[in-house]
């Protein structure tokens, strides 16, 4: 081998990617320069799928190495099999499966000595495509040689690239499937949408803007962007003020069919009663193929329904959150108590919840579940309930059941709600120092969601009139609840309450009886 290819030719006729498509990588490996050259010069006007070729050249196993390392992309490796040792090739071989992990270049060996490496033995062996005398190659068979192997690796390559897509559709949609509110699972959606969308770009910066539409009552409202959008979040359709935008979306409302562009992509999500969600995308990186459109209608078929199951559970949760109320609220009837009593608990308790640490989940469950919280009352005889002057004690030890009544009844579901409301009605009575009933419990003894509906009820209770006393004024009300602090009720609980009060007192003018 001469010296002057001791300098490892890299891609030396590198020529800039033609606009139908960059070129198909060839990696020459054989310690011949005129083999190169033969190469180059009978495969010089070949192209496949309007697409050229480049060539990469090596001298010799160890620059090989180097070359598979360096292009990942090679589409086929013309392969000597005696270099520096008479097995060098094969070496190669074996490298580029094993250790680089290429499955899909196309390994074709070609040897001027087949008496030193048997072909049957090479091809059990190795993991090879082909193998060839260099006596056979003539210019055609060389050409027909690359036609079979770029055909090979350009459908082994497509293969990957659609498993790659839909492992990024499942990913994405298991992503979308977790959530539960509405606002967080449209904003997800988005998200996944432009990470698919990216991951089948080839530029290294890919800047998607988006944003998310749900039809309401008064039409389109953005609901969820990205990027340039979230200045739009809130916003009605008819706001966006980009004619590109509004005439995309028109095209696609027109054609009643989601659109991908070079620069754009418009879905139209629909649910059994029609068009639901409008999703705009825009910045693509451009040059979007046919797979590329599989998979987001994939995913599009994938996000509708989990908007649908969206739907349905907030359905469902709304229907549960209405019958716990109507629930509450006809116990507090019966009574004789303020209709509303419950909604406000209901709302006092969350806001003491959030303010106090608790996700926006476990103060929804104690929002749902704090109605239940009086539930006992249902078996208590209307003579004691409803008694207008003070009860006497055995009537007061009846009064009292009422809690162990509620949890009684509730105890035994396996739902969330009905779960903490069975320890909210057992526990609201209790007392941070003491001295409540049923059990006397003490401090953290009680459940915080005992404690929070404790603060939210007593409110509540004093500045509602009942059938045995008047409304007290809130000044009153508040410095009640001072004077029991770290008494009837937990500390930090009271000083929320009392840092939040206009808050709380707003629920109570927006739920007056």
């Amino acid at each position: 081998m001469s010296t002057q290819n001791e300098k490892f030719l890299f891609s030396e006729d590198r020529a800039p990617a033609p606009a139908d498509g960059d070129p198909w990588k060839i990696l020459v490996v054989d310690d011949d320069e005129s083999v190169h050259h033969v190469t180059r010069l009978a495969l010089s006007r070949f192209r496949f799928d309007d697409r050229p070729l480049q060539f990469v050249s090596a001298y010799s196993a160890h620059q090989a190495r180097q070359a598979v390392l360096e292009h990942p992309d090679t589409a086929l490796i013309l392969l000597d099999v005696v270099m520096e040792s008479e097995t060098a090739g094969l070496e190669v071989a074996q490298f580029i499966r094993e250790e680089a992990g290429n499955a899909a270049v196309r390994i074709v060996l070609r040897t001027g000595q087949p008496g030193q490496a048997p072909e049957h033995e090479v091809i059990a062996r190795y993991d090879i495509n082909d193998y060839k005398e260099k006596t056979e190659l003539t210019s055609s068979k060389l050409s027909t040689l690359l036609y079979a192997s770029l055909r090979s690796y350009r459908d082994i390559v497509e293969l990957e690239k659609s498993k790659r897509g839909l492992e990024a559709v499942i990913e994405a949609s298991a992503k979308i499937f977790e959530l539960k509110s509405m606002d967080q699972f449209t904003h997800c959606v988005i998200e996944q949408m432009s990470s698919l969308i990216q991951s089948g770009c080839n530029s290294p910066v890919c800047q998607t803007d988006a944003f998310a539409v749900r039809r309401s009552a008064g039409g389109f409202r953005v609901t969820a962007a990205l990027g340039a959008f979230q200045e739009y979040v809130g916003s009605m359709l008819s706001q966006v003020q980009e004619p590109a935008i509004r005439e995309a979306i028109s095209a696609a409302l027109e054609n009643g069919a989601s659109t991908l562009t070079d620069d754009s992509y418009t879905g139209l999500i629909r649910n059994r009663h029609g068009l639901k969600t409008l999703l705009y995308l825009q910045g693509l990186c451009g040059g979007q193929s046919e797979l590329d459109r599989t998979l987001l209608n994939i995913f599009e078929r994938n996000a509708a329904i989990a908007f649908e199951n969206v739907d349905l559970l907030d359905e469902i949760e709304q229907t549960q959150s209405e019958m716990v109320l109507m629930l509450g609220e006809t116990i507090e009837t019966r009574s004789s108590e303020t209709g509303h009593h419950v909604k406000r608990v209901a709302e006092i308790s969350r806001l003491l919840a959030l303010e106090y640490g608790l996700t926006e989940e476990e103060a929804d469950i104690i929002r749902l579940a704090s109605p239940l919280h009086d539930i006992g009352k249902i078996g208590i005889p209307d003579a004691i309930l409803n008694k207008p002057g003070k009860l006497d004690a055995q009537e007061w030890e009846t009064m009292k059941t009422h809690t162990t009544l509620g949890y009684d009844m509730l105890k035994s579901s396996s739902r969330k709600v009905m779960q903490a409301g069975a320890v909210i009605a057992r526990d609201h009575h209790e007392k941070w120092a003491g001295g409540g009933y049923p059990a006397n419990k003490r401090g953290e003894e009680i459940h915080l969601y005992g404690r929070i509906t404790a603060v939210a009820d007593v409110f509540d209770a004093l500045g509602s009139e009942r059938c045995y006393k008047k409304a007290w004024p809130l000044e009153d009300v508040l410095t009640l609840m001072r004077e029991e602090r770290g008494r009837h009720f937990q500390p930090e609980l009271v000083d929320i309450l009392l840092d939040k009060i206009d808050r709380v007192t707003e629920i109570c003018r927006s739920n007056r009886d």
